[in-house]
């Protein structure tokens, strides 16, 4: 049986997936931004909740956020003194979707069925 080699366009088109791959994958490689992404799964949450659900303190938790922000992965939206966050990439909840299945789930629905 002989091998298949790539031809030079495949092989730019495997790369080009592959550093769109990376850089998705890059941000979610830190334990507190994915409590953050996972809390965000369900719906838009504040600040506050996102700090006492994950227990995430300041300044780290807006650090986190700003990550999420800059690899927009989340977005923002401010009511008079609070700001919510909302997970706007359907790439990263595809992702937590399959690591909930993979880490979290014990025969229960992973993060996009929650309430």
């Amino acid at each position: 049986m002989r091998e298949a080699v790539l031809t030079q366009a495949q092989l730019d088109t495997l790369c080009q997936a592959a550093d769109a791959a990376a850089t998705l994958l890059k941000p979610l490689g830190n334990a507190d931004r994915l409590l953050l992404l996972c809390q965000l799964v369900p719906g838009e949450k504040s600040v506050s909740v996102l700090e006492a659900n994950t227990g995430i303190r300041q300044p780290s938790l807006s650090q986190q956020l700003g990550v999420l922000r800059n690899e927009k992965l989340v977005s923002t939206r401010r009511d008079g003194k609070y700001i919510y966050y909302s997970l706007i990439s359907d790439e990263a909840m595809r992702v937590l979707a399959l690591m909930y299945e993979i880490h979290c789930s014990k025969g229960e629905k992973g993060p996009e069925h929650a309430d």
